[in-house]
């Protein structure tokens, strides 16, 4: 499976990089694609190196302003005009999402593919993985449109929140009958 990880590029704390390793050891020991930002550095970096140490491949989407931190080893890289060309092959060449911890650019992808499945233009399964409980916030978020009518479709049906990156990867694998 291509599986899209949308993460921060930014060097963080242990308490987001040690889930994110260990989804990452998960997805290559799995025989899974990483698609990704491509870049090689912070989170990026630590999830690629753990992807690719345990035997996983690399599919890269880095963009022209980004280009000279974009990871040189990867099995295969592109390299987009602009971002929003960006999520556009990262989202074409995924089969499924997982959201990691991030920034604004990070809940812009994340609320992009969300607005795609809300509207049924995508069915890929998507994964918000809470790590220290760092989405908590957004969830309430999240609940509240779904209580209040914003939402046309079930919340479970958009994004399934995983704590913990066990859960992350057998949601996917369950919900493209790996498993």
């Amino acid at each position: 499976m291509n599986i899209c990880v949308f993460l921060s590029a930014a060097d963080l704390d242990e308490r987001y990089t040690r889930p994110a390793r260990e989804f990452a050891e998960l997805l290559g020991k799995g025989g899974h694609t990483l698609v990704w930002g491509g870049s090689d550095v912070g989170l990026m970096k630590v999830v690629a190196d753990g992807v690719q140490e345990a035997g996983g491949r690399l599919l890269g989407v880095s963009v022209e302003f980004l280009a000279a931190k974009a990871r040189a080893g990867a099995d295969e890289m592109i390299v987009a005009r602009d971002l929003a060309e960006r999520k556009r092959l990262l989202l074409e060449k995924a089969d499924a999402v997982v959201i990691m911890v991030g920034g604004t650019g990070t809940l812009d992808e994340a609320t992009e593919i969300l607005e795609l499945k809300k509207h049924g233009h995508t069915d890929k399964p998507v994964v918000l993985l809470n790590s220290a409980g760092f989405y908590d916030g957004l969830k309430t978020q999240f609940r509240r449109m779904e209580d209040e009518g914003f939402l046309p479709r079930a919340l479970t049906d958009l994004v399934f929140f995983a704590e913990e990156p066990v859960g992350a990867l057998a949601y996917l694998e369950e919900s493209r009958g790996i498993a």
